[in-house]
């Protein structure tokens, strides 16, 4: 494990490529977007590469010796595995979709594992200036301010997020319709704000007291989320009450009054 000095060194490092990066992302919003298909949703801009780039090179400027795992990266050269070397874990930009439409639930996610435990977390959404940050045992943050989870104990007066993904397969999408359509007898309302890294913050400061997603893109959407979460009193678990597992594509958040209510009704409506 890292002393605090470097990991405070980290934190600072990452919040210098995320602003960066968000300048990239403030510009690119409001210009025409080269985008292209990862999938028959599932989009990519030339903003998503630039950010991704600037990101690794100025990381790997100061900590050549570190992995490094990018959404982008990976979707073009493969997998990496995730070891107990410190890695940085990227998504460039989380909500591409939002950023291609034009609206502003975008941000820069950058995460740090150490032995594969989440060390250092970074969300910043450069349409509305917002800054999240957490590091291990130091609380979570936005701009500056130390943020908590919601106190809601009932999940009737709760509100939820969740995505639906980019499959489009019957199958899937009348498994996801099934589920929201259980929960939403069961919650105040519901969201889809375009971005797991958000979701996971808007849990972090209590704007939102539930949120799952199953089947996003890979560890980059969540490595810094789960950490602010937990660093703002919260809880971080698989949607079916197992333990999180960073690599699997599964995860739900909330507070801690809420959780065995939302995995029980969760597991109702499969």
């Amino acid at each position: 494990m890292a002393d605090n000095g470097s990991v405070e060194l980290f934190l600072a490092t990452a919040v210098d490529a995320a602003k960066k990066a968000g300048e990239i992302i403030r510009k690119g919003f409001y210009q025409t977007k080269h985008v292209e298909h990862k999938g028959q949703v599932d989009l990519v801009t030339e903003t998503d590469k630039a950010c991704e780039d600037l990101i690794f090179n100025h990381l790997k400027q100061h900590y050549p010796a570190h992995k490094f795992i990018g959404e982008e990266t990976t979707a073009a050269c493969g997998t990496s595995e995730l070891t107990d070397e410190p890695t940085w874990i990227v998504d460039p930009l989380d909500g591409t979709t939002n950023f291609v439409h034009g609206f502003p639930f975008v941000c820069v996610s950058i995460g740090l594992t150490i032995g594969k435990v989440p060390t250092v977390g970074v969300v910043y959404n450069p349409l509305m200036n917002e800054l999240f940050t957490g590091v291990l045992g130091k609380g979570a943050f936005l701009n500056g301010t130390p943020i908590r989870v919601s106190s809601q104990t009932e999940l009737v007066k709760s509100l939820l997020a969740t995505e639906v993904g980019t499959k489009r397969d019957k199958l899937t999408v009348a498994a996801t319709t099934n589920r929201i359509n259980s929960l939403l007898f069961k919650v105040r309302s519901l969201r889809m704000s375009g971005s797991c890294a958000l979701n996971l913050c808007g849990i972090a400061c209590g704007r939102l007291d539930l949120f799952y997603e199953l089947g996003y893109g890979g560890p980059w959407d969540v490595a810094a989320g789960v950490l602010i979460v937990k660093e703002a009193g919260g809880l971080v678990y698989d949607p079916f009450g197992k333990d999180f597992d960073i690599t699997a594509p599964r995860v739900a958040a909330s507070n801690p009054f809420l959780k065995d209510a939302f995995v029980d009704s969760l597991q109702q409506s499969e």
